[in-house]
């Protein structure tokens, strides 16, 4: 199977998987649910399920495991990504090339969508039927849970807001965006190989280094993105970030370095893959893909 073959076949069964633990809009309350659907459905890259995914076949955990983990953490991700386009946060009208929540339905329901997603991703990890056991579902929550907290993701997103106009240092930044974006990254690749059999404490060591690497590779190339592509292309406003006045990497050292540190990142997480050999190829064709992407 090639890496495109795969993916899309990963993507389906995610797909699948959110159509399942996402409740219908048949069930009270509808308008919620249905914003619900809207906000995570048919859209956006899935690169936390694609890791999950990946790196579950590395400890050899089962289809419906990985399905439940990696609906869970796109569920998280989506929560923060409907809060985050919000107006008291980064205020945007466009979403995976399409209007926002906020805008689709209204502010009170944004807010309670991304409320309601954040507690269907625990459900949805401990739900009946998952494949995954008593132990792996407390690992797993507890693995969700500190990395979209306040260490993790929403402790990133308030150091993010509080540095609007600020010139942060280098480890500031590189700080900001492991918690933001890094966090649930590297939990991605965890909760997959936590699904299946007990890695050793070595190789998640290994997953840690390759997390940390592609964790802040996405960002940078992220903030590539913002000032070399356009709307269409990236499916919600670019170059936002210069306008709020947000300090990024191509902003404190600028373009061509950036460019230069997300091709190192790339180089890092090969070599934090060696341990695995060819086992880890999946895990390899994604950090091409996160430096690689263009939108």
């Amino acid at each position: 199977m090639t890496f495109e073959q795969w993916m899309r076949a990963s993507l389906d069964r995610v797909e699948t998987a959110l159509e399942h633990y996402l409740p219908g809009v048949d069930v009270a309350p509808a308008r919620l649910h249905d914003a619900m659907r809207y906000a995570v459905l048919g859209g956006g890259k899935r690169v936390r399920p694609l890791l999950c995914h990946a790196a579950g076949e590395l400890t050899g955990a089962e289809a419906a495991a990985l399905e439940a983990a990696s609906a869970a953490l796109e569920m998280i991700h989506v929560y923060s990504l409907v809060h985050d386009d919000m107006p008291a946060m980064d205020d945007d009208a466009l979403r995976r090339g399409k209007p926002t929540v906020h805008i689709q339905y209204d502010e009170a329901t944004a807010l309670l969508v991304g409320d309601a997603l954040q507690s269907q991703a625990f459900i949805t990890l401990t739900a009946a039927g998952n494949a995954l056991s008593d132990r792996q579902q407390a690992a797993l929550v507890r693995e969700l849970a500190v990395a979209s907290g306040s260490i993790g993701m929403a402790g990133g997103q308030a150091i993010d807001l509080g540095s609007v106009g600020q010139k942060l240092s280098r480890p500031e930044l590189e700080t900001m965006h492991r918690k933001k974006t890094g966090a649930l990254l590297r939990a991605s690749v965890r909760m997959g190989a936590l699904a299946g059999e007990a890695p050793t404490e070595a190789s998640l060591r290994a997953l840690d280094d390759y997390s940390a690497a592609v964790g802040l590779a996405f960002q940078v190339v992220d903030d590539i993105l913002d000032v070399t592509a356009d709307s269409a292309t990236l499916g919600k406003t670019a170059g936002k970030d210069a306008k709020d006045d947000k300090p990024t990497y191509v902003s404190i050292i600028g373009l061509d370095a950036s460019r230069e540190l997300a091709a190192q990142l790339r180089r890092d997480a090969h070599a934090a893959l060696e341990p695995f050999g060819a086992r880890a190829q999946r895990l390899a064709e994604l950090a091409d893909l996160v430096v690689n992407r263009v939108h």
